[in-house]
């Protein structure tokens, strides 16, 4: 379980194909507090560390993951958004966010806006994938809140704090980006649907 709140901007080390399998092998500041088995989102993705060496640390992504997640289009050098998961006692800062990526979405604008900065993204309308004004949304692991809420498409607006400390300053139109939709919203059109 994760919060939406991004501890640092990790770096690409390198990238090794298994079969359908890649892991990818990151560097990040807290290197040395990590333990092999430990959950850490990826833009948004939860993976788990399976090797740790002294300049970076390992996790596998599976076919599964790789199709409905911006992973497969990291090269090395690329800059990935991470979070470890929650303590048990800490604060909810952002929103539940399971590391669960829901499908991802194209960046289409983005607009300054005299010290923030306004991104629109377009995703391919699913059922039960949706937001809603004021509602919770996780780009690429961050934890926003929806603006101009509409089928397939919504804006965020980004504070400069969060721009320079998450790979947002990355984005430009066209760039694949990481969607969760908000748990508790998946919920209840799965119950108005009829579903269990």
């Amino acid at each position: 379980m994760f919060s939406g709140i991004i501890e640092e901007v990790g770096i690409v080390r390198a990238i090794t194909r298994d079969g359908g399998n890649v892991h990818l092998s990151l560097s990040c500041s807290f290197l040395s507090e990590l333990t092999i088995d430990q959950s850490i989102a990826h833009n948004g993705v939860c993976l788990t560390v399976v090797d740790l060496q002294p300049t970076h640390y390992t996790v596998t992504a599976i076919e599964e993951t790789l199709r409905k997640s911006n992973l497969g289009l990291l090269e090395v050098g690329s800059k990935v958004n991470l979070e470890r998961s929650m303590k048990l006692d800490g604060r909810l800062d952002g929103h539940i966010v399971q590391g669960h990526v829901d499908q991802t979405a194209h960046c289409t604008a983005v607009t300054p806006e005299d010290g923030s900065w306004l991104y629109t993204f377009e995703y391919e309308p699913k059922e039960g994938m949706i937001t809603v004004e004021k509602g919770s949304v996780t780009v690429n692991g961050v934890s926003l809140t929806v603006v101009n809420s509409r089928k397939g498409g919504f804006q965020v607006a980004i504070i400069p704090y969060t721009h320079e400390h998450t790979n947002f300053h990355t984005f430009a139109v066209g760039t694949v980006v990481n969607l969760e939709f908000d748990i508790l919203g998946k919920y209840v059109a799965a119950l108005m649907a009829g579903r269990r």
